[in-house]
């Protein structure tokens, strides 16, 4: 099997109304398509749901699922709120920092930007609580291979130790000599 790139992810959310309007007036994004049954195709219960489809550049495609008859949206409550996320990539550091003003303007909370080595990060979240983080890329090439060529021994280690391989601390040794 060959996969030729992710068709499109899924997320709850609260409203699929106000959902699309914060991602087509806070990020930009195109309102693609929605699909709406009261039955569900893959299952055949009735269940209905708004599923829409918002247009994340290159291809890329994220969607929201409302369901009206179940249970109020929680999360997993034994993953650590930061961990469950997505992740988009701008141009720039200076889009990023662009980005950072204008969400703060609309009154969101912005966290960041966070120094990961090879990319700056800033996170906020959208009204269903979901933890989005905005990417500028500052990577070399040789900085990725040398990522690529460490990886498998990073995860063996991970495997036998469950403590964190010094394969690639020099990623966050800004981010931690700064915070300090």
């Amino acid at each position: 099997m060959k996969i030729k790139r992710i068709h499109h992810v899924a997320y709850r959310c609260n409203d699929a109304k106000e959902t699309v309007d914060f991602y087509q007036n806070v990020l930009g994004m195109g309102f693609v398509l929605a699909i709406a049954e009261d039955r569900v195709p893959s299952t055949k219960a009735p269940d209905p749901y708004m599923h829409v489809f918002l247009d994340a550049g290159m291809g890329n495609v994220l969607a929201f699922f409302e369901l009206p008859n179940s249970p109020k949206m929680g999360r997993d409550g034994n993953t650590p709120d930061w961990v469950q996320h997505f992740a988009m990539e701008v141009d720039n550091f200076d889009e990023l920092l662009d980005a950072k003003k204008r969400l703060e303007a609309q009154g969101l909370d912005v966290l960041g930007p966070t120094n990961h080595g090879i990319f700056q990060s800033i996170y906020f979240r959208d009204p269903n609580g979901h933890r989005i983080e905005l990417v500028a890329n500052s990577c070399t090439d040789e900085e990725m291979q040398t990522l690529h060529e460490v990886a498998p021994a990073m995860l063996e280690e991970w495997s036998k130790t469950k403590k964190a391989p010094k394969h690639a601390a020099w990623l966050h040794e800004k981010e931690f000599t700064h915070s300090n």
